[in-house]
């Protein structure tokens, strides 16, 4: 078997391709932020930014997404598990591998049903 196969197979969670902007804030620190969440779990999230935060850092994460004929949204407290330099050919930034700290009831609710919408990476 190739290795991403094996990888995905040890994961609790599967993780899903997504495309979506978020706004987020570094705990105790001035100012929102942009990026866009490139995948996610029930655990977890991958996101593009442009800032350039520190492994350890906490986020106030809003991911917006739509559903039916309207934008809604949910909201996580996430940490920065890992980080890599991230470049295309009109963009240049960070990824980073996100955790989940905290997540309401309710937002974990929409999270699963937005995972659920979409295919498997």
């Amino acid at each position: 078997m190739e290795r991403s196969t094996l990888d995905k197979e040890r994961r609790k969670f599967p993780r899903f391709t997504l495309d979506f902007p978020l706004d987020y804030q570094v705990s105790d620190g001035p100012g929102a932020f942009g990026g866009i969440v490139v995948d996610g779990s029930e655990i977890g999230l991958r996101i593009h930014s442009v800032k350039d935060m520190s492994v350890g850092s906490r986020l106030n994460i809003t991911v917006m997404f739509p559903k039916e004929f309207q934008v809604t949204n949910f909201d996580v407290v996430a940490e920065i598990i890992w980080k890599e330099n991230y470049s295309t050919i009109n963009w240049d930034g960070y990824r980073y591998g996100l955790k989940f700290v905290s997540i309401k009831e309710d937002d974990l609710e929409k999270l699963k049903q937005l995972l659920s919408d979409h295919y498997r990476m």
